[in-house]
């Protein structure tokens, strides 16, 4: 790469329009991989434009790359999307400027794909296949709906053996919800507690222990961080720096960990289907309504705003060919 493009890059990377971004991005309680995927893309968008500054660039700018995406890039919809959200909340909340209409957007094309789910004996073989905390994670994401963040983000207090119910925190949206507690779980998550207390109050004894609380809480309670309540469900091996603040503290296994024994234990049990972390949250709720659930308590359980993205899973209850009998099988 040439010298000059290097050094605008480096001179973009610590420009005061990315600590503003970054600053609200945090002060709204948004996630670390939304900070960076929100930052790259206002990184892209300059760079787009020959690094000129947005608040000197309106609609037609914002449309001229967001089309670029599309028809050049050919990137998927979802990416694009994201794209257009980032370069919305930096003109809506750092620049002071919202955008009009984008008239003349050309959206990427969405594709309607059905979510791939298991039958109930695929979801049974994989995570026969699966061994350890992966394991337990796997089947907190069939048995509860909740996405791997979610599950990963538990802290020990989110758990409720009593009535056996699980506390989401700031879920998509950054909304909190409840959802079930499998009972069948019920014994491993208490040794799961277990071995969290024990390498809590190993770390205690070694100076460390304590952990990042959410938002603001670790001004207004201070000493919260070390209690053993805010500790993390699964916890990482290792001991690592927080990204934003320098923290040095034990942070949640990796996503990255639970796919990888995910994908594995598919091959294992010979499920032909593209099995991801995902498809046991889309199993957990075809399978409830095949189970006679109502679809309003399903919507509830998995956190969707709009009923209508619950139905989609109605489409995979359908037999194929919506129901109808081929002729090849009337005789």
């Amino acid at each position: 790469m040439p010298l000059r493009s290097l050094l605008l890059r480096k001179k973009m990377g610590k420009s005061k329009l990315l600590t503003a971004l970054r600053t609200e991005i945090r002060r709204l309680g948004y996630s670390y991989r939304t900070e960076q995927a929100y930052t790259n893309w206002v990184k892209r968008f300059v760079y787009f434009h020959k690094l000129k500054h947005p608040k000197d660039m309106t609609e037609p700018e914002v449309v001229g790359f967001l089309n670029y995406l599309a028809n050049e890039k050919n990137v998927a919809a979802s990416t694009q999307n994201q794209a257009l959200c980032a370069i919305v909340f930096l003109y809506k909340h750092i620049l002071q400027q919202p955008l009009d209409e984008l008239e003349d957007l050309k959206r990427a094309k969405r594709p309607q794909i059905l979510p791939v789910v298991l039958t109930e004996m695929e979801a049974k073989r994989v995570l026969d296949e699966m061994h350890g905390v992966p394991a337990l994670t796997a089947k907190l994401m069939y048995g509860s709906g909740m996405r791997v963040s979610e599950v990963l983000r538990l802290r020990i207090q989110d758990l409720d053996f009593e009535y056996h119910q699980i506390t989401v925190r700031a879920g998509k949206g950054l909304k909190d919800r409840m959802t079930m507690m499998p009972e069948a779980l019920v014994i491993l998550l208490k040794k799961q507690v277990k071995r969290c207390e024990f390498l809590h109050k190993k770390d205690l004894a070694e100076g460390f222990g304590e952990v990042l609380l959410p938002n603001a809480l670790s001004v207004k309670y201070p000493n919260a961080g070390k209690e053993f309540k805010w500790q993390y469900l699964f916890p990482s091996q290792y001991r690592r720096k927080d990204p934003r603040s320098g923290f040095k503290h034990r942070y949640h296994i990796s996503t990255t960990k639970v796919q990888r024994a995910v994908k594995k234990a598919a091959f294992s049990a010979k499920v032909m289907k593209k099995v991801t972390s995902h498809v046991f949250r889309h199993s957990f709720a075809t399978h409830l309504l095949r189970n006679g659930y109502d679809i309003r308590t399903v919507q509830e359980l998995l956190g969707h705003k709009n009923v209508d993205t619950t139905m989609v899973y109605t489409h995979i209850l359908n037999r194929g060919g919506r129901g109808v009998k081929s002729p090849i099988d009337r005789g």
